[in-house]
């Protein structure tokens, strides 16, 4: 890489290359792509991005690291698909925060930490493989308006404050699921779910494990925050996993009878479309609520179980590949750091194409995004901060385990939870059976 002259711009250093990115079809990207242009003033560098469905992703990144390639120099780096399997070929950006040659970037320590360790790092030796670039999370989404007509009935007649957020409990959002299919007439169903045999099964299920004192693996938190190659065996044996399972079943059987079919995009348009009253999902779907429904959906954090309210987190980091070198590495830290910076994640905000949430602390102390917050709000997304911003504190962030197998691992869970929904096994024998396959994926993982 050339050298930085003595008084030279460090963000001009690389002028004239051209990088790869090749990111999943998220927001923050689809804000980026649209607006290129000021990384291109301030450097002079050409950024190719390749937006595709999160598998596609996966594949061609698997193919370029495997094959010792660098046809994609900043990557989209999953934390369960990309960054636990392959993070071996993804360097340590502290090699470039420190190197005083490149600009200065706002401190580490600024993004939002469990977002930082969840979708930066892997183990405890300290390497950041990527930084915070979106944070998807479940939330609570319900209609305000039908909430605020009924409150009064729905107290009388359940004997609760149905008002949502952690203190109401899952048993109590099934009732109140259940006397808005029996009692109210703007909605068909009270709630919808995410219940396809696809990954959003694993994720709607996650927050009833975790909040009745289930998880995955011994360590959940550890594994979940750090990550973990052994992370030893597996809990959906244990009571809470299987009273889980079943509340989830019970669930699913007074939901909007779509759920089965639906992922994040199926419930979501469903809350939008006044199909449901309430959902769990992920909150970025806010911008299009209020587009669609302004004024008329809030939201909370999850309800809680026995054992806390777990809200589940979905974020992922970009990273640099360790393939990429000479001036496209140089370029591709550069723009990582741009990317993630608090301005370029204001610009993200305010994106009439993109959207996504910030990672960073100090934009949410902006006064203009704190204002955001409330409407009017011409930042919808913030419209959510509350509930957020509780949902990523440690005893409320839902993390499922950062293992290199963990793919195959989802994909078992769903297979034998799509099962039970179906009337083919019960909570136990699903869970028995989803334990039984994950620690086998994750023994073989061990010997590979």
């Amino acid at each position: 890489m050339p050298a930085l002259a003595p008084g030279a711009d460090p963000w001009r250093r690389f002028a004239g290359t051209t990088i790869n990115f090749i990111s999943e079809n998220t927001s923050p990207t689809a804000a980026i792509a649209a607006n290129l242009k000021p990384f291109h003033e301030l450097t002079g560098i050409t950024v190719n991005i390749v937006s595709l469905e999160l598998q596609a992703l996966v594949q061609r990144v698997a193919l370029d690291l495997a094959g010792g390639q660098a046809q994609y120099d900043v990557i989209y780096a999953d934390p369960y698909q990309v960054l636990a399997p392959y993070r071996e070929g993804l360097t340590d950006l502290r090699t470039f925060i420190s190197d005083p040659d490149y600009p200065k970037m706002v401190d580490v320590s600024d993004f939002i930490p469990t977002q930082l360790k969840a979708a930066g790092q892997f183990g405890k030796g300290g390497e950041i493989f990527a930084l915070p670039y979106d944070a998807p999370t479940m939330v609570w989404q319900y209609r305000v308006d039908i909430f605020d007509k009924y409150k009064e009935r729905m107290r009388e007649e359940l004997g609760f404050d149905p008002t949502p957020g952690p203190d109401r409990t899952w048993a109590e959002y099934l009732k109140i699921a259940g006397w808005i299919n029996d009692n109210v007439s703007e909605v068909p169903y009270g709630t919808g779910q995410q219940a396809k045999q696809h990954d959003s099964l694993m994720c709607d299920f996650s927050n009833l494990l975790w909040a009745y004192g289930g998880d995955y693996f011994e360590n959940g938190t550890e594994v979940g925050l750090y990550g973990s190659v052994a992370p030893g065996k597996c809990l959906l044996r244990e009571p809470a996993a299987i009273e889980a399972a079943a509340v989830y079943n019970e669930l699913i059987a007074i939901a909007h009878p779509g759920s089965r079919g639906w992922d994040w995009d199926g419930v979501g348009n469903a809350l939008s479309a006044g199909q449901i009253a309430m959902a769990p999902n992920w909150h970025e779907y806010a911008a299009s609520n209020e587009k669609k429904m302004p004024g008329l959906i809030d939201y909370a954090p999850l309800p809680k179980g026995p054992h806390r309210s777990a809200n589940i987190y979905g974020g992922t980091g970009i990273a640099v590949s360790a393939n990429t070198n000479g001036a496209r590495r140089g370029a591709a830290w550069l723009f990582v750091n741009w990317a993630t910076s608090p301005e370029t994640q204001l610009a993200n905000l305010k994106s009439s194409v993109g959207g996504g949430t910030p990672t960073r602390e100090s934009v949410y102390r902006l006064p203009e995004v704190e204002g955001a917050s409330r409407r009017p709000s011409t930042l919808p997304n913030m419209l959510t901060a509350t509930a957020v911003n509780t949902a990523w504190e440690a005893d409320y962030i839902g993390l499922r385990p950062k293992i290199p197998m963990w793919n195959e691992c989802d994909t078992a869970l769903f297979t034998e939870l799509s099962r039970m929904l179906a009337g083919q096994q019960n909570p136990k024998e699903a869970m028995t059976r989803a334990a039984d396959r994950i620690d086998h994926i994750v023994e073989r993982g061990w010997v590979a």
